[in-house]
């Protein structure tokens, strides 16, 4: 049985008459009816009960019916990745992320991407997670990756990336006790802090000063900014400490910084990548979302 005949046998399930099939596949009726027998013969089974005005799948019909439709459309999506590879697929692929985000997920991604599909180019917009999600909801970007998105009750497509602990990030100049490598929650209220405060629709907020005053441990925030790499320069600068995401010093290397567990802390830092599943997907996009 051939590619042919299995697309013979689909369009007259399709149709449920022979007559109705032939004039879909531009042929004559008896070189159909012809090809539908030579199938039988070749499976040593009938596969359609017929009468007199049209055809109905048997029982093995409808089981070679429903592999034949997936035979199917695994030979149509791959002549089509095929012939993108071959032409080069193209067009532009817009990205909404957060600073940190696009330094840790993108660099390489669309590096090794560009290679595979030189024809593409990229657009990226970033912003707060706030301001990244609305791009989505506004369609001026397909895909984006964003932090904190378990916080903004999204109902979109979503692929988590990483989830990872907070920790506390000390000035080096600080005299701390070198044996001190972990704290508690309520610890905190004796540290001065400078503290990243992210926007929502309901306006600033910090999941981790919201998280201390549900626990009834009051801070003791020096300074307030929504950029986290600012954030982490007040901390090398000896302004204060910070409670932020653990990778946050793989983006930004420093000496002048020291790593302090917080033991108790409830939250995770959760990086996902999200899209509209209302909106269909270009071609380009569906390429880059398996980089992940």
């Amino acid at each position: 049985m051939d590619i042919r005949q299995l697309r013979y046998f689909v369009t007259v399930a399709n149709e449920g008459q022979i007559t109705r099939a032939a004039k879909k596949l531009n042929m004559a009726q008896p070189p159909l009816s012809q090809q539908l027998k030579i199938i039988e013969e070749q499976v040593g089974t009938a596969l359609f009960f017929r009468n007199s005005r049209s055809v109905e799948l048997t029982e093995a019909g409808l089981l070679l019916y429903q592999r034949a439709v997936s035979i199917l459309q695994q030979i149509d999506d791959t002549l089509i990745e095929v012939k993108e590879t071959g032409d080069g697929l193209r067009g532009q692929l817009s990205i909404g992320t957060a600073k940190t985000c696009a330094v840790t997920y993108l660099p390489e991604r669309i590096q090794t991407f560009l290679n595979k599909y030189p024809l593409v180019t990229f657009r990226i917009l970033d912003g707060h997670p706030f301001q990244v999600v609305k791009l989505v909801e506004e369609r001026l970007v397909e895909l984006a990756v964003v932090r904190f998105v378990s916080d903004l009750h999204l109902d979109y497509g979503t692929r988590t990336l990483q989830i990872e602990s907070y920790v506390l990030f000390v000035p080096s100049k600080w005299e701390w006790d070198p044996s001190r490598t972990s704290i508690h929650m309520k610890d905190l209220e004796d540290i001065p802090l400078v503290m990243v405060v992210r926007e929502n629709k309901y306006g600033p907020y910090s999941a981790i000063h919201d998280t201390c005053i549900k626990q009834g441990i009051k801070l003791n925030i020096v300074c307030e900014c929504h950029d986290a790499a600012i954030i982490f320069s007040f901390v090398a600068a000896g302004m204060g400490a910070a409670v932020l995401p653990k990778s946050t010093l793989s983006i930004h290397p420093s000496n002048d910084v020291k790593i302090v567990e917080i033991v108790d802390c409830p939250l995770h830092n959760k990086t996902t990548l999200i899209w509209d599943q209302k909106r269909p997907l270009s071609k380009v996009a569906q390429r880059f979302m398996e980089t992940f």
